[in-house]
């Protein structure tokens, strides 16, 4: 990487650069998937189209050049299929009888690895994450930030949409670097406008906020709206009493990630949060027990406030990606530290990396207690209504994963995010929605992916198991069942193909390609790892 000159959207990269932190080990080449072929032919399907509809079948699904040509309906349930119904034969097919066809999925919000995890060890690749994410049915991802370079990320999301790499598609959002002075470069209007045309030209899809002086980001908004382009801001708690998320979506801000900024425009008696004596943002302790208050210094859910600033933010058109798996651990942190998939998929410097230890960003359990976790599940309760309230009026909430800390997995997290959408009182039709067509509106991409159509972009997840049933189907260890016959446990996998742009990818593969990538990385030293499936 040149450190001698900063292009626009590498200042993040570039400053972590000159500290030795290196970048992720980019993909190369395609290891997995076979085809593209010129006519593939899925039969017999039921079929989850990704608009909220229920499932629908028998349907035959043909595949031309990567993209869908038809999808025919056979017959009815329980009844011959009549051969002269069916499309001609393709040069691949496959046996869906029995079997449900959804879109792939599209996580709305993902790091391809990032530097953070360098002082832990050697950086785990971008395959290792590709291949957990499309193990896990993610055929789409938006890359908050472009943490390793937007030069970097731009040469993966072409090889990925060339097929060279077994990666899904990338969305790219540059970080804005007008908030942390190690890479502050923009301190005026002109500054931001000027910046914001330079990222579009490189070819970034939108931006990254983590909060910025009103102005500034106000003025970066307004040249990214008028560009095109989408934005997404992590309303940091150094930033937020200036900018809330009302606020910055009165700007024309596209998404609120994460909670933060959003019970800081329902404030009643106060203008900015209450934090305790002795504060100190830098302390990522003190920053998370005092994260858990602000939506208990909100207005109560129900209230007038709390109706009337759903119905700002719906008449705005904005969106939410809560990422509440990311923050599960707060409230529960033994679960997420025992997860099954850890023993085998968790990369040695990830696990050493969510162990506690200061100066690393989420790895805050110096002293995490049931108080902690009690007023951690309460803010969930919270912050859960206000999804799914805002999902009753008709807005827009998506499943975004940002895994990599608090002991959460690329792929494992997407998951567990949407079952978490579930416990918030989405209706599993609405969570499958929310995480492909609502999704890929959001990203900007539906005209190209997120419903089962023709002309569209053939991104498909082949279920041997109904998710709508279990969503722990859909994890990569599967779902834990007793078998009667046998009075044996059993794994149960519901994905058995992820396809994206035709290309035909078996997650057992991706998954074999995973554990031998984990397994190497604790070759040496102390495997010091929690047993839960061995």
């Amino acid at each position: 990487m040149n450190l001698t000159e900063t292009l626009p959207g590498d200042e993040l990269a570039n400053a972590m650069a000159a500290r030795g932190y290196p970048a992720v080990e980019p993909a190369t080449t395609r290891d997995r998937g076979v085809g593209p072929f010129r006519r593939l032919v899925l039969r017999g399907a039921r079929i989850l189209d990704g608009t909220g509809a229920p499932p629908v079948g028998p349907y035959d699904i043909v595949v031309e050049g990567g993209r869908i040509k038809e999808v025919v309906l056979v017959g009815v349930p329980k009844m011959p299929i009549k051969p002269e119904r069916r499309p001609a034969p393709g040069d691949h097919e496959i046996d869906c009888t029995g079997k449900l066809v959804t879109p792939g999925f599209v996580d709305a919000h993902v790091h391809i690895g990032t530097y953070y995890h360098a002082p832990s060890g050697p950086m785990p690749s971008a395959d290792y994450v590709y291949k957990l994410w499309l193990a896990h049915g993610i055929t789409t991802v938006r890359e908050m930030a472009c943490m390793n370079g937007v030069g970097w990320t731009l040469e993966q999301k072409e090889a990925a949409a060339a097929n060279r790499i077994a990666a899904p598609k990338i969305v790219a959002h540059a970080y804005f670097p007008a908030v942390d002075e190690f890479i502050k470069t923009i301190y005026t209007v002109e500054q931001a406008r000027k910046w914001v045309r330079a990222v579009k030209e490189r070819g970034v899809d939108g931006l990254k906020f983590f909060g910025a002086p009103p102005a500034i980001m106000q003025a970066a908004l307004e040249e990214a709206n008028k560009l095109g382009m989408r934005s997404g801001c992590h309303h940091a708690q150094m930033s937020v009493s200036k900018v809330n998320a009302l606020r910055s979506a009165q700007w024309g801000l596209t998404s609120t990630e994460h909670f933060y900024g959003i019970p800081e425009a329902m404030f009643i008696d106060r203008a900015v949060q209450a934090y305790p004596v002795g504060y100190d943002f830098m302390d990522e302790s003190l920053r998370y027990n005092s994260s858990s208050q602000n939506f208990i210094q909100a207005a109560e859910p129900g209230s007038a406030k709390w109706q009337e600033t759903l119905e700002k933010f719906l008449e705005l058109g904005h969106s939410f990606v809560p990422t509440l798996a990311i923050l599960e651990a707060n409230r529960d942190l033994m679960r997420a530290r025992r997860a099954d998939w850890h023993d085998e998929y968790t990369h040695k410097t990830l696990w050493t990396y969510f162990q506690p230890h200061r100066g690393g960003h989420c790895s805050h359990w110096y002293r995490w207690t049931t108080t902690n976790e009690v007023q951690w599940k309460e803010h969930f309760r919270r912050w859960m209504r206000f999804c799914n309230d805002y999902k009753n009026l008709g807005g827009r909430v998506c499943p975004g994963s940002d895994a990599g800390f608090t002991f959460q997995l690329y792929g494992f997290c997407f998951i567990r995010e949407l079952e978490q959408m579930q416990e918030a009182g989405f209706h599993p039709l609405e969570i499958f929605r929310a995480a492909t067509s609502e999704s890929a509106a959001l990203l900007g991409v539906d005209h190209e992916t997120g419903t089962i159509e023709p002309g569209k972009c053939a991104d498909l997840l082949v279920h041997r198991y109904d998710p709508l049933d279990d969503l722990k189907y859909l994890y990569g260890t599967g779902a834990w069942r007793l078998n009667d016959e046998t009075g044996k446990t059993e794994w149960h996998r519901g994905i058995e193909y992820t396809i994206k742009d035709g290309v035909i990818y078996d997650p057992a593969e991706l998954l074999a390609d995973v554990r031998a990538i984990v397994a190497e990385s604790f070759n040496e030293g102390e495997d010091t790892r929690p047993r839960t499936r061995r």
